[in-house]
């Protein structure tokens, strides 16, 4: 903003007692400020001095113009911030990576339960069968029809005839404890109904399976809090933030708990019924 000077005002208290007040002052140009190049002095009249003077400083005073230099202020190097919508997009990138992971850990749960025998043939239970088939480990499922013609029984189809080897040697391996019987065109299991100590057995096993899987859920929020934090010390988050988005977490974890409760409870239910 321009400052104006009264004609009257005494400027010889300003720059020399002894001298008359210039008419005209000479300055460096604000384009000189920012190139390397030189530049000559420009003229102005003294009522219209501009606010570059408050970065100028007197080099000179006679009764002809005034030669003034520029100042030449040092600027340090300064950090470019995090926009709002790249913030924003941080915390959903996490909130979406919790989601995922903890939606797998209780999908790897489930496969698992599914995979222990109980009384009743499911062909879920020869999910985790692998056979060698040409050099090559594969899921049964991929290359084989598994059915169950009745609930105490399962009938393996192979594709390919020529695994039906290697498909038998993979169940009598297995810790499924069924004996295959192979002739020659299908496989057929017979699932025998569990007994008291054996069905306490695998209850033991779920129960260790779904402690593992609480063990990943939280796992996965340390990691989620980790992320948070870090956003802090980025001083892309407040402390405030970091506590609700903490609550918010707590909350998800604990609703991942449940479910995961729940599908315990569900196949224990299973085991346990004669």
């Amino acid at each position: 903003m321009a400052t104006q000077f009264s004609s009257t005002r005494p400027l010889r208290s300003i720059f020399h007692p002894k001298l008359n007040p210039p008419k005209s002052l000479l300055f460096v140009s604000d384009s000189c400020h920012r190139s390397a190049a030189k530049c000559r002095p420009s003229s102005v009249n003294v009522c219209k001095w501009s606010s570059a003077a408050n970065y100028v400083r007197l080099v000179k005073f006679s009764g002809k113009p005034v030669v003034v230099k520029q100042l030449v202020q040092k600027r340090a190097g300064v950090a470019r911030c995090a926009t709002i919508e790249e913030i924003e997009a941080e915390k959903s990138a996490i909130e979406e990576d919790v989601k995922a992971r903890m939606e797998k850990t209780i999908e790897n749960v489930r496969n698992n339960f599914n995979s222990v025998r109980t009384g009743r043939a499911n062909p879920a239970m020869l999910d985790k069968i692998q056979i060698e088939y040409y050099g090559t480990p594969v899921g049964l499922k991929s290359i084989a029809q598994i059915s169950t013609p009745d609930a105490s029984s399962l009938l393996v189809q192979p594709y390919d005839k020529s695994s039906l080897k290697a498909i038998e040697k993979a169940i009598v391996s297995s810790d499924l404890g069924l004996t295959p019987n192979n002739d020659g065109e299908v496989i057929r299991l017979f699932v025998p109904q569990l007994t008291s100590d054996r069905r306490k057995e695998m209850s033991k096993v779920v129960a260790k399976q779904a402690e593992e899987g609480k063990v990943a859920l939280r796992n996965i929020r340390r990691d989620a809090l980790k992320a948070y934090e870090k956003l802090e010390k980025e001083k892309k988050l407040s402390e405030d933030n970091v506590k609700d988005l903490s609550s918010d977490l707590q909350k998800l974890t604990d609703e991942y708990m449940k479910k995961m409760d729940n599908i315990y409870k569900q196949k224990e239910k299973e085991l346990l019924k004669v």
